[in-house]
């Protein structure tokens, strides 16, 4: 049996459509100009991964100015600009830091504090991605039940980015953002396509000054996992948990990850949770040799592994056959039909953001392809 392929969501946006996004964010720009550059940077983004041999495609996250914030503009609540956050090991290599988040696509992040009641507003907003999604879906003959999937922020990753000034505590904050994300998770499931929550707040609780990082020192980092899961669980419940799949990530950055949590503490309480897949690092350098503790894990038999086998954050093109090993790895723990290769995390996390361009994304996307044909287990 052949792993399927698949990727973890945003791709390198078309510089014309980065500058548009860009105005837009800035309260500029022309709604119908921004709306054409992304449909056809859709279209084109299906048929790259289509063409590369990419079985579970996604929208390449072309009209979202973040994977987290985007929801500024979905949920009602939300205002001014929240502070940056600091990353523990990039404190080590302040060059690093000024780097990727010093220059015009860092000042575009630009997350929203909580400064009222959170309600979700985006039905119009993630209707028209699953629209322009489906149409460049049927445009390049790639439609099909489970074929395509599309990211959407978890709960706990919003709570994590955007300050709650308004909810009295970060329990009823963190249950509110999932009550109004429930709505776009099942307007997502719904329209036939697969969702994947993002949650790079779980392992990045670790190194990462958050807002709330004494929620993080008071429950521990595997409680504050459980509590981020149980969110989830809650926004999911009636959503059928095998067209969900969960993205964990350490951060998207280049820096030296020296104070990354260990996989084998963060996923059993991921495990426990609903989404029946779990997507995770397992190609660069700080966490490759996981797969060995993953070994020694109880993966429950409904679950199914997406492992990261290319780096994102290099312009190195894996070897097929490197590929292969890093796949058969975890088909040997799991089987071959509960393994999807992936990436270690988005090529496009933040509009602008990203140290790998499209070329280099498509190659990597083509050699992925290319090692998953090769697996024997």
């Amino acid at each position: 049996m052949t792993v399927r392929t698949t990727h973890v969501g945003s791709l390198p946006r078309p510089d014309a459509l980065t500058r548009l996004m860009y105005l837009h964010q800035e309260g500029k720009g022309d709604a119908g100009e921004l709306e054409a550059a992304i449909t056809d940077a859709v279209h084109d983004v299906v048929a790259m991964q289509h063409g590369a041999g990419i079985d579970v495609v996604s929208d390449g996250e072309m009209g979202k100015p973040g994977f987290v914030n985007y929801v500024g503009e979905r949920l009602e609540g939300f205002g001014g600009q929240a502070g940056a956050w600091s990353i523990d090991d990039l404190e080590a290599a302040p060059e690093l830091a000024i780097a990727q988040y010093g220059g015009e696509a860092g000042a575009h992040i630009m997350p929203a504090n909580c400064e009222g009641p959170v309600r979700y507003v985006g039905a119009a907003a993630v209707q028209r991605d699953v629209d322009t999604l489906k149409l460049a879906l049927d445009k390049v003959g790639h439609a099909g039940s489970g074929d395509a999937f599309m990211p959407s922020a978890s709960p706990g990753c919003i709570a994590t980015c955007s300050p709650n000034l308004h909810y009295p505590d970060y329990d009823t904050y963190l249950d509110a953002l999932a009550d109004a994300m429930a709505h776009e998770y099942r307007a997502i499931v719904d329209a036939g396509l697969v969702l994947q929550l993002d949650c790079p707040d779980i392992p990045m609780a670790g190194h990462t000054q958050f807002w709330c990082r004494d929620e993080v020192q008071r429950r521990g980092l595997v409680g504050f996992a459980e509590r981020h899961v149980a969110a989830i669980d809650r926004a999911l419940e009636g959503i059928d948990p095998a067209r969900v799949r969960l993205h964990l990530c350490w951060g998207n950055y280049e820096g030296p990850h020296h104070f990354d949590a260990p996989l084998a503490e963060l996923l059993p309480p991921v495990l426990a949770g609903t989404p029946a897949m779990i997507s995770f690092e397992a190609a660069n350098p700080r966490h490759e040799h996981e797969w060995a503790d993953v070994a020694t894990l109880a993966i429950p038999d409904d679950k199914v592994l997406l492992p990261g086998v290319v780096d994102t954050l290099n312009n190195i093109v894996e070897h097929p056959r490197l590929i292969a090993q890093r796949l058969e790895r975890y088909a040997g723990v799991v089987g071959t039909d509960r393994v999807i290769a992936s990436t270690d995390c988005g090529f496009g996390t933040f509009v602008g953001f990203g140290r790998v361009g499209a070329q280099v994304a498509e190659m990597k996307l083509r050699a992925m392809a290319e090692g998953a044909a090769l697996v024997r287990v």
